[in-house]
């Protein structure tokens, strides 16, 4: 062989050595993250979830890739977006209650975990909370369980309140829960209830024109990721009507609402950003027992106190978490 072809093909074969080692790199894994809300009504709780799995050794755009799929308010497009996911061959799809359903029916191998506020016995996501078994496992902030103590601290707020109002989302997968349990509430403290449901933002003003026509003289806001979305919106029609309202999660009171009691959605999905790590790093989904949520917050906005003319008795300002001025 000539030296000129020698060195050609020298020079040829160092050129493929860096595409071939390029090859040879192993890909990110994909994780699915999937809501029925808009991105920018998300932020926190994907902050949240990235934590989660940084605390475990996953770093977005370093060692993890994740894939989001937004619905933007329409339920009916969870399913399409599930099995997009499932297509991608994501190693695990991460989503609220609805979310979680539509993973879960979009593939029974596919590795899912949910963050709910729901039973997950009861709403069908896995059959046994400590060993889950088949392809799910996740989360619970359970929001149910505080309506009778979220109803008592909005009497302490509002006690001339005779008829008391509970907005519900009916997309909601336990919404007949709710009202059941907030009628219980009422009817311990020999109160009226009034429930009134709104599906879309375009619904909020038939629902609270439904309120204020009824007499309704304190306000419970049913848990769910669609309120959660709207939650301004909802503070501001609150406010707009003096009427004392008590909201499910701390971002309701920082964006306005009265007061918020239950637990913190936030640290739900920081808990499942370690359940996708452990994912990851090769365990089942069912064989990991479901998580509970176990930071309740109550926070109270004083500001928004005084524009509707409600006084906070001390005794409740002392036990809250958190106090707005």
């Amino acid at each position: 062989m000539r030296r000129r072809e020698f060195i050609t093909l020298l020079g040829g074969a160092a050129a493929a050595w860096p595409v071939a080692g390029r090859a040879q790199q192993p890909t990110m894994p994909v994780v699915g993250f999937l809501r029925v809300t808009s991105q920018a009504d998300s932020l926190n709780l994907v902050t949240a979830f990235r934590q989660g799995l940084r605390e475990a050794g996953f770093v977005e755009g370093q060692n993890v890739t994740i894939e989001y799929r937004w619905a933007d308010g329409q339920n009916d497009r969870l399913p399409a977006l599930a099995e997009d996911l499932v297509r991608r061959q994501v190693a695990v799809i991460v989503g609220h209650s609805n979310a979680a359903q539509a993973a879960k029916a979009a593939s029974t191998t596919m590795q899912v975990i949910f963050v709910v506020g729901a039973d997950p016995i009861r709403t069908g996501l896995v059959a046994n909370l400590n060993r889950p078994g088949g392809n799910v496992t996740g989360v619970t902030f359970p929001t149910v369980d505080v309506i009778s103590k979220r109803l008592s601290q909005l009497h302490d707020l509002a006690p001339k309140a005779e008829l008391i109002g509970v907005l519900l989302d009916p997309n909601d997968m336990e919404v007949g829960v709710q009202l059941r349990e907030a009628e219980a509430a009422a009817a311990t403290i020999g109160r009226g209830l009034l429930g009134v449901k709104a599906s879309s933002p375009g619904e909020f003003n038939a629902a609270f024109a439904s309120i204020v026509q009824a007499g309704v003289g304190a306000l419970l806001v049913g848990g769910g990721p669609f309120f959660t979305s709207q939650r301004q919106r909802l503070a501001l029609l609150s406010a707009r009507h003096a009427i004392p309202t008590s909201y499910t999660e701390r971002e309701f009171a920082l964006a306005g609402g009265l007061m918020s009691y239950g637990p913190s959605q936030a640290d739900a999905y920081r808990r499942a950003g370690s359940y996708a790590a452990r994912i990851l790093k090769g365990e089942r989904a069912g064989d990991l027992p479901v998580d509970q949520a176990t930071k309740f917050e109550l926070v109270i906005n004083l500001g928004t106190a005084a524009t509707i003319g409600i006084a906070v008795p001390t005794a409740l300002q002392l036990l809250a978490d958190e106090v707005i001025e």
